[in-house]
């Protein structure tokens, strides 16, 4: 009986340095910035294109790589149902979801146990899986998705369209920066925002009326609620008419032109700016929020911008000065 537990003891050591000894296979994260560079353990730096005011970056997802849309106005993560199918249990089931101007139908679901930004990595994500197809025609480019608040949120977010890179640095429950050497600029100038569900939300003025703005890195263009006081409409100098593609495909036409006199405090100014007029009512009432307009491209253009979800705080850092 003692010879025969000694062999088994034996046999199982064995196994266990047999199995010891064989490679485990590398386990790959499902979502991977692939030109991320990494400045530390909390912090990557991640270059990105513009196509057409949309701020793009190059992403390896479930075995695809190819462009991402960078869109604080998404709620979600979203995956281009062109190229991806929804996770099984809700491939019959699509739910309405709403955009800027009308509602996105057939959404479903796709999960993600694991997202990584080379060595920064999130778990549990679910994705929604909508129909960009008509975003791809209008771009001319191949969009695999958008990367929306659910990623965002836990990373303090430097859009820099001077060097078109992004920095995502993570910050802990408290929107701290878990690096204390993150930018080599100084910060010198911040205000404080609000956060209606995923949409930040800033107070503002065009000349000296107050206005309230939501702020969306994949806003093409400024947009202007066309109901607002004749005191603020004096500042937008319409130039054409322009045809918008929405969220969902629907296709509009709006006055564009210029919008001047837009103001943060009385140390952050703004040039003029592009700007469409246009009715805010639908976003408004999908997303609760009562908005004179929204701020996009032409917002980050003009100002090196720092986005602190959890602090409820936007920071800046000068544009260098170029010599002629």
């Amino acid at each position: 009986m003692h010879q025969l537990i000694k062999i088994i003891i034996a046999l199982l050591i064995s196994v266990k340095l047999f199995a010891a000894e064989i490679d485990t296979p590398e386990v790959k994260p499902p979502i991977v910035f692939t030109k991320a560079e990494i400045i530390n353990a909390y912090t990557a730096r991640i270059p990105f294109k513009i196509i057409d005011q949309l701020i793009v970056v190059e992403v390896e997802i479930l075995d695809k790589e190819g462009n991402f849309i960078i869109d604080t106005g998404s709620e979600a993560l979203i995956l281009n149902s062109v190229h991806f199918k929804p996770t099984r249990a809700h491939r019959q089931d699509g739910q309405l979801k709403s955009g800027v101007h009308n509602d996105i139908e057939n959404v479903k679901k796709k999960y993600l146990d694991f997202l990584s930004i080379k060595d920064l990595s999130l778990e549990k994500l679910n994705a929604d899986v909508i129909d960009l197809s008509h975003i791809e025609k209008v771009k001319k480019i191949e969009l695999l998705g958008i990367i929306g608040y659910s990623v965002l949120k836990d990373f303090e977010i430097f859009i820099d369209m001077h060097l078109n890179q992004i920095t995502l640095t993570r910050t802990n429950r408290h929107g701290e920066r878990l690096s204390k050497k993150v930018y080599a600029e100084a910060i010198h100038d911040s205000i404080d925002i609000k956060l209606k569900k995923h949409t930040i939300i800033i107070d503002a003025f065009v000349g000296n009326k107050e206005v309230r703005f939501g702020l969306d890195t994949a806003a093409e263009y400024n947009q202007l609620n066309e109901d607002l006081d004749s005191e603020i409409l004096d500042y937008f100098y319409p130039s054409k008419e322009l045809k918008l593609t929405g969220a969902s495909g629907q296709k509009m036409k709006v006055l564009a032109g210029k919008l001047y006199r837009v103001k943060l405090n009385d140390s952050i100014y703004f040039g003029p700016m592009k700007t469409v007029l246009t009715n805010l009512k639908k976003m408004n009432s999908a997303f609760s929020t009562n908005l004179d307009g929204i701020l996009g491209f032409e917002f980050f253009a003009q100002k090196r911008t720092i986005i602190n979800y959890k602090k409820r705080k936007l920071y800046f850092i000068k544009s260098p000065i170029i010599e002629p």
